[in-house]
């Protein structure tokens, strides 16, 4: 049985990953026909996620939804339209990212940079064996986009900023990483770990049976969160008349901004805990085809 809402959204916003995807990165036909019919009933649906935008539309774009479509990607750093309108796009200054560099020394092997390009540069990283080593699954799946530049800094110098900044690693490593962001490290001074801080917006996403997770820096105040408001906003919706899908904590802003929450069951714990606190819808699994249960039953 689908979940049963009191809500029919004007705005419904999907993650991907683990929401309209499974664990093999297929969109099903089950959820392919729910999203289309729920956009023959009047309703605008969005897709927020933390990939790319080129690696994101490589997924939707089969979908054959109106151009108009607003795909929200790198965790909100970038809304852009299926026909390719820039809508709202935010970087990372360049002294940020160089501050992270000097930071974040003893994680260089795992520190990625996004630019919104695409091709190879899309990502560029220091050392792409010894990342291998850490993310092998992902750096296969990304290799024909990675660049290597060694010294890391020396990406900043084409006058291009990056739109995020990634550590990828085991959830142990990663939980040590969001310590070390708390700390002050011999690499900067006090005042330049407080203008970091004040500067960047930490998001986790974990995938517990991959024994993967990553550590989104973006720029701060930068979420899925804050780019659903903004494109709610730029359509005259209200938070009540949002509903939203997600599965992870990367998810877990946008999940509070909408009138309507909706978590897969596939979620980790602490995601679950949180939808049981705050009445949040759950749903079947990812693979399930949980996110179509939730949609037909809106």
């Amino acid at each position: 049985m689908p979940p049963s809402f009191s809500l029919c959204p004007r705005l419904l916003v999907c993650d991907l990953d683990g929401t309209l995807l499974t664990g093999h990165g297929v969109l099903t036909p089950a959820t392919a026909a729910a999203l289309r019919q729920a956009v023959d009933t009047g309703v605008e649906v969005a897709f927020a996620t933390g990939r790319r935008h080129s690696f994101a539309w490589q997924i939707l774009a089969p979908l054959d939804l109106h151009p108009g479509t607003v795909l929200i990607s790198s965790n909100g750093a970038i809304t852009r339209t299926f026909a390719g309108e820039t809508i709202h796009r935010v970087a990372m200054p360049a002294a940020i990212a160089l501050l992270l560099c000097r930071m974040f020394g003893p994680y260089r092997d795992s520190l990625i940079f996004t630019f919104d390009r695409t091709g190879q540069g899309a990502l560029v990283v220091e050392d792409i064996d010894a990342l291998h080593r850490h993310i092998p699954r992902w750096v296969d799946s990304n290799r024909h986009e990675i660049e290597c530049v060694l010294p890391l800094e020396r990406a900043f110098e084409r006058g291009e900023e990056p739109v995020q900044a990634m550590i990828c690693g085991t959830p142990q490593a990663m939980r040590e990483v969001i310590a070390f962001l708390e700390e002050t490290t011999p690499n900067v001074t006090h005042d330049e770990a407080a203008q970091l801080r004040r500067s960047i917006s930490g998001h986790r996403t974990e995938y517990a049976a991959r024994d993967l997770s990553i550590v989104d820096l973006m720029p701060g105040g930068c979420s899925k969160g804050s780019a659903v408001a903004r494109l709610a906003a730029l359509r005259g919706i209200q938070a009540a008349e949002v509903a939203a899908i997600g599965d992870n904590m990367n998810d877990a802003d946008m999940l509070a901004y909408a009138g309507c929450a909706v978590v897969m069951k596939n979620s980790p714990t602490e995601l679950l805990a949180m939808a049981s606190r705050n009445g949040w819808i759950v749903t079947g699994s990812n693979e399930e085809d949980g996110a179509a249960q939730a949609i037909l039953g809106m």
